[in-house]
């Protein structure tokens, strides 16, 4: 399977556990993810946003100070704004939240359901898939040469043929160059790829 394809093979077994949803950032660099999946309910989405709680959110302070895995029942860390018992009143009742990777690049997790608390063995499958989301979206150190010349051409503007010729390659060949840097970010498209590889530091 492609990255990719891995990717989202794991997100399904991930959403297979949280019925009330999860979010699952992977790689946070600067205080934002490198990738990011969210499927918790749209209202909840909205509040949580309108109220800036991922400043003041006891699952994101509490990954940032350990890794591991801790149930929202057992967490810590204070939660002065009551961020729990709002996501308790939007269907997330019961949670638990995953840590992973060095602080320089930390994936934080968390999955929600509404009827009851995540068994030991669901927790230990949760955190054995986010730990392989966490090694398969590891950021690659460097980009080849001739990727970083074909990601070059896009970002200013220069048309595949326009591209091709400026590179003294032919079109089909410049066309491969963009598939493989798109495989090595795990980019959908050229223009994620060229936008990642700017957030990697890598162009």
């Amino acid at each position: 399977m492609s990255p990719r394809a891995d990717i989202n093979a794991g997100l399904r077994k991930l959403g297979q556990f949280a019925q009330s949803g999860y979010f699952v950032g992977l790689h946070i660099r600067f205080a934002a993810p490198l990738m990011q999946f969210q499927t918790y309910p749209q209202d909840w989405s909205d509040f949580y946003s309108q109220n800036a709680y991922a400043l003041r959110d006891p699952t994101i302070a509490w990954g940032f100070s350990t890794v591991g895995s801790c149930r929202w029942s057992a967490l810590p860390i204070p939660d002065p704004f009551n961020i729990l018992a709002a996501a308790a009143n939007h269907g997330l009742t019961y949670g638990v939240t995953i840590s992973h990777g060095p602080i320089s690049s930390r994936t934080i997790a968390s999955f929600a359901r509404s009827d009851r608390e995540f068994t030991d063995a669901e927790i230990a499958e949760i955190e054995a898939t986010v730990r392989q989301l966490h090694d398969i979206t590891e950021p690659p150190e460097s980009l080849t040469k001739a990727q970083k010349e074909a990601l070059r051409c896009i970002a200013q503007g220069d048309r595949h043929a326009a591209a091709a010729a400026k590179l003294g390659i032919t079109e089909s060949a410049f066309k491969a160059r963009l598939i493989s840097v798109r495989e090595r970010l795990n980019a959908r498209t050229t223009a994620e790829a060229l936008q990642r590889a700017k957030e990697y530091r890598l162009l």
